[in-house]
């Protein structure tokens, strides 16, 4: 019986095989050859009922049979949303890094083995120690020149909440033992423009979102400093008690840059944590020519910056940055289990880092960074944002060079929005009437861009504004060609309108 049930093992160890080596070879065909093939669609649109038509979703008691997962793996190919085509313009995210794929694929199948979980150095000695390079040297780029800590987590909203956890921390760390009947009423200040997860991050931390106090933007979305302070003085006359300002390096529509040496000399003033939320912008510290955009950053308490975005790292690639080394972060989420955090361990226990994090297991995504980092060196990746937003300008006068088309603002990120008016609407003054028409052009585009597949831009409203286009240009691939594209067949789709 044993030497039976060893028979089965190997005859299963075979047809893993076989199905590793198969789904490879499909995933190679369908999604590293055709979903980067520029003559290839960017999506084959289905509506959710469709879909569920067309996909056999339902789990059953009996496993099924290799061609039938294998066609599972084809089907989940096709109809998703083709985010490494070079006319995948809808996201801050696009386009494909194959060293990065490559780390995140090895990282995927050591998981059984090392469980991808950086609480043990044990448990993932290497991870461990890659993580740790990767946030010194952008550390380093933030202008942290005696270091500070940090660590790599969920995406960008988990590292908003980790700041406004630290920030109170830092503030009231007995709130950590005695909840929130020991704290003030405390007040998070943050622009307009900012990212929904401030809000969300008060709201599961119980600051609050009404004590998320919105700070007026300026016309090109960047927040307005001196506001800013009258807001501090208005919540601190009404007995609340300021700690926090969030300000935003890339802004999600616009890509606007909050004024941060500003917003610094204000916060120390008035002895506020100071974040920022670089998860968009954060890439432009990797170029000479563009890091003005953040002048300032190395005064922030935190900083949020997301490698997965402008940089290409496969999603999810997040990072929390704190200019501390006082173990405050450590200090702030320490639970001490002694089951996994043994103080006399046979090694350097500073090297444990999992009791910094809110979660215990996580995935080593520091390691897709840093073997694309490796592979391509600092300056190919200065190259690769100077030349995203030397496209943003093309883009840009290309738009003001065209008929029926107009640009919100100039860009100063990879942020280029702008409406299309179709013939019928441009002998129209620029009155109550025009904008409510204009206003339904983008969604109808949209909507016949996605089902012909031919390429996704982003639309959206913003403040009193008709719905715009939003085209965010990151990947390599995209040339001029794929801009003046862009810029035809939303006319050739709209121009009936």
């Amino acid at each position: 019986d044993v030497v039976t049930d060893i028979g089965a093992l190997n005859c299963s160890s075979l047809n893993v095989e076989s199905f590793i080596e198969q789904s490879i070879a499909i995933i190679m065909e369908d999604v590293v050859k055709k979903a980067t093939d520029v003559t290839e669609k960017v999506c084959e649109w289905r509506s959710p009922e469709q879909l569920k038509e067309l996909l056999d979703l339902e789990l059953t008691d009996g496993g099924e049979s290799e061609s039938k997962i294998l066609q599972h793996c084809r089907d989940a190919i096709r109809y998703s949303i083709k985010t490494t085509h070079p006319r995948f313009f809808n996201q801050l995210y696009a386009g494909m890094e194959p060293y990065s794929m490559r780390d995140y694929i090895t990282y995927t199948v050591l998981n059984q083995t090392v469980k991808s979980c950086y609480h043990d150095n044990i448990v993932a000695p290497v991870f461990t120690l890659i993580e740790d390079a990767v946030l010194r040297k952008m550390m380093e780029m933030i202008g942290w020149e005696e270091g500070g800590d940090g660590i790599f987590n969920a995406g960008g909203s988990m590292s908003n909440m980790y700041a406004v956890n630290l920030a109170r921390y830092h503030h009231y760390p007995h709130i950590k033992e005695l909840g929130l009947s020991a704290a003030p009423r405390l007040v998070i200040f943050t622009s307009r423009e900012c990212h929904y997860s401030i809000s969300k991050a008060a709201a599961l931390l119980g600051v609050g979102t009404k004590n998320v106090y919105v700070v007026p933007s300026d016309n090109r979305g960047k927040m307005i400093s001196s506001a800013l302070e009258e807001q501090i003085k208005t919540a601190k006359s009404e007995g609340a008690v300021p700690f926090m300002v969030n300000a935003t390096a890339g802004t999600t529509v616009l890509g606007a840059f909050d004024p941060i040496e500003e917003i610094a000399d204000i916060c120390e003033k008035y002895n506020l944590w100071l974040h920022v939320d670089a998860c968009w912008g954060g890439a432009a510290l990797m170029s000479q020519k563009h890091k003005h955009l953040l002048k300032g950053i190395h005064r922030a308490n935190s900083v949020a910056w997301n490698p997965h975005k402008m940089l290409m790292a496969c999603l999810q690639c997040s990072a929390f940055l704190v200019r501390d080394k006082t173990h405050l972060l450590q200090r702030c989420h320490s639970a001490q289990a002694s089951y996994l955090f043994q103080q006399d361990k046979f090694y350097d226990v500073s090297y444990d880092t999992g009791d910094k994090s809110v979660q215990c297991s996580r995935k080593p995504d520091a390691f897709k960074f840093w073997l694309m980092w490796k592979a391509l060196g600092t300056r190919e990746l200065e190259q690769r944002v100077d030349r995203a937003l030397a496209m943003a300008r093309y883009l840009a006068q290309e738009v003001e060079k065209r008929e029926g088309f107009r640009l919100l603002m100039d860009p100063e990120y990879a942020n280029v929005c702008f409406w299309y008016i179709p013939p019928s609407l441009r002998n129209l003054s620029d009155g109550p009437e025009f904008w409510k028409k204009l206003h339904t052009v983008a969604p109808v585009i949209k909507e016949r861009m996605m089902k012909k597949g031919s390429m996704m831009v982003g639309y959206q409203p913003h403040g009193d504004k008709a719905n715009f286009f939003r085209m965010i240009i990151i990947s390599p691939q995209v040339s001029k060609q794929d801009m003046d594209f862009v810029l035809d067949e939303i006319h050739n789709l709209g121009k009936d309108l």
